[in-house]
């Protein structure tokens, strides 16, 4: 009767461990489902400076004061021009129980990404906390705040061409469209971090 007993109870362990296991494998496919639904795309470009001067409100390189100008001239000819600036980037969550998959908020754990300007790889990073995706359609936006030294990328383009670049990204009619971010959307679940792949994100459509 104990044998039958101990068996019992090491067959019921081994069934509930199997269905625990199934359980989580499932769980695991359809949040690597839904995370490679996510569709991304570059927005705006915002509080663009260089060397510590705004340049939103500035569309040429008149348009700097002459303290400004001298401060960017000095900086660059000591081998540096600092930017910062905040890349809006766009998420879009389709899991909105249309087309067979159900209603379901996604959260990224982590979006490792690579900046690249005109094509040329320059910084990398990773988002600061988690971002929620609800399933509804509709765009959420994910603030990335970048921090580079343009000279350290771009100086054989000349100082000129430089501070244009500044602007073109982040002027008055600055845009992301000299921007490509090569991103890989993260997220966590029992099994560790699960990841959908590196992906380009850009400013054209939803990717």
């Amino acid at each position: 009767m104990k044998n039958i007993f101990s068996k019992y109870v090491l067959y019921t362990l081994i069934f509930s461990t199997f269905l625990i296991f199934n359980y989580n494998c499932t769980s695991t496919i359809d949040l690597l489902k839904n995370i490679q639904r996510l569709k991304f795309k570059l927005g705006s470009v915002n509080n663009f400076k260089i060397a510590g001067i705004s340049i939103s409100n500035k569309s040429s390189i008149t348009d700097f004061s002459i303290t400004d100008g001298l401060k960017l001239v000095n900086s660059f000819s000591n081998g540096q021009l600092p930017a910062s600036f905040r890349l809006n980037v766009l998420a879009k969550n389709p899991n909105d129980g249309t087309g067979g998959s159900p209603n379901t908020t996604t959260t990224l754990t982590q979006l490792k990404w690579r900046l690249f300007i005109d094509s040329k790889e320059t910084i990398n990073g990773n988002i600061s906390q988690n971002i929620e995706v609800p399933g509804t359609g509709q765009e959420t936006t994910i603030p990335v705040d970048m921090s580079l030294d343009l000279y350290k990328f771009f100086n054989e383009m000349g100082y000129e061409s430089v501070v244009n670049l500044a602007l073109a990204l982040g002027g008055v009619q600055g845009s992301s469209s000299r921007i490509t971010l090569k991103g890989t959307p993260s997220m966590e679940t029992i099994f560790g971090p699960i990841s959908s792949g590196e992906i380009t994100i850009v400013d054209k459509q939803f990717n």
